[in-house]
């Protein structure tokens, strides 16, 4: 898809791009003259490779504040990206054979990560009758003595669902029952709209159990900088520490140094950008709602629409072809994140007021155009 849209683009066309999972603010500026600073002050050498030790501090009392936990900074990892804590998770855990619960539709390099190392891939089915939540019985019924990890994603991507509190305790139960870990990304926590954040590693019993998964790139604009952490039990964060010496070394010592800013520093450039996509996603959430054969759930977090194209006719790699192609109009087919995101597609309204509307316009052009 990426290169279908280079090419339409390298040939004059317009693309309004609501694919992109990446925020389109800038990072702030505190955060910036930070890691400016950094740099000038001859943070450019290595660094610990778990981390440097003022951030894994950081992050541990902020963790410590967000979740209702004590988590301390040898309970904390740096890594340059969220995706490495999924990656770590899955070696450190996984053999072949074993099984992994997942999401379905839900971000997929969970997938494919689970199936590097040979685990079979348990579907988990969001539907959207449920608000894209989950069946109690059907999520039970999943379990067997191969489960070692259950995937959550709250705020969800790309529904945006939040799980709530007595799901969480749900899975929470199940996981100790059985003994089984749980990987929460909680990338998107900073970014709710109703309802409020949980983590299940709140839940009585569970921090020994759950790897958390987060980082800067998503609450502060920061995807280029590759900065992110994860939070688990000391044995499980030393495995992942020799994991990363083998593969980067460590993170970048200045952006870990900018980390710190963006942790401790001033917030309202993240709330100002929170407010924004709220004010994105009501504006979409109603427009998309008023094209006929079109329908959408409101999320509440992160910056996706989920969008329902069934009555379109078309499947999502269709539709998503069809609008690009014809109406300038970047999506990604729901079939990209499961067997249940087949008769969706994902937009991301991570992009300006103009262009949202603009692609309004022509996202209503191309569902007249199939149904004349």
């Amino acid at each position: 898809m990426k290169v279908l849209t280079r090419k339409l683009e390298n040939e004059g066309k317009e693309i309004v791009h609501l694919e992109i999972g990446e925020p389109d603010f800038d990072t702030p500026e505190n955060i910036k003259e930070a890691g400016i600073n950094a740099i000038k002050n001859g943070f450019t050498h290595y660094a610990p490779s778990q981390g440097l030790p003022e951030l894994r501090e950081a992050v541990a009392g902020y963790i410590s504040r967000t979740r209702h936990i004590s988590v301390t900074p040898d309970e904390v990892i740096i890594t340059p990206g969220g995706k490495d804590i999924i990656f770590y998770t899955m070696m450190a855990l996984l053999n072949e054979g074993d099984e992994v619960i997942i999401p379905d539709p839900g971000y997929y390099p969970y997938r494919t990560d689970a199936e590097l190392f040979g685990a079979k891939v348990v579907s988990l089915p969001l539907v959207e009758e449920t608000n894209f939540s989950f069946n109690r019985s059907v999520f039970k019924s999943l379990i067997t003595p191969r489960t070692k990890l259950i995937v959550l994603i709250s705020p969800a991507n790309p529904t945006g669902n939040l799980f709530s509190q007595s799901d969480l305790e749900f899975i929470a139960n199940l996981a100790k029952e059985n003994d089984i870990y749980v990987l929460s990304d909680e990338i998107y926590s900073r970014i709710v709209y109703e309802g409020e954040f949980q983590s299940i590693a709140s839940i009585p019993g569970m921090k020994e159990r759950t790897i958390i998964l987060d980082g800067f790139s998503k609450t502060y604009a920061m995807t280029g900088w590759r900065l992110g952490y994860g939070v688990a039990n000391k044995n499980l964060i030393q495995i992942f520490n020799k994991f990363l010496v083998s593969s980067n070394s460590c993170t970048a010592t200045f952006t870990q140094i900018a980390g710190i800013e963006a942790l401790k520093g001033n917030q309202d450039a993240v709330n100002e950008m929170v407010r924004a996509y709220k004010e994105r996603r009501d504006f979409l959430y109603k427009e998309i709602n008023g094209i006929e054969g079109l329908s959408v759930k409101k999320p509440d977090g992160a910056f996706y629409l989920f969008v329902n194209i069934k009555k379109t006719g078309m499947s999502s790699n269709e539709f998503v072809l069809y609008l690009l192609n014809n109406f300038g109009v970047a999506t990604i087919p729901g079939s990209t994140f499961g067997t249940y995101g087949e008769g969706y597609i994902r937009i991301s309204y991570a992009n300006s007021m103009e262009n949202l509307r603009k692609a309004v316009i022509q996202i209503r052009k191309a569902v007249e155009a199939i149904k004349s």
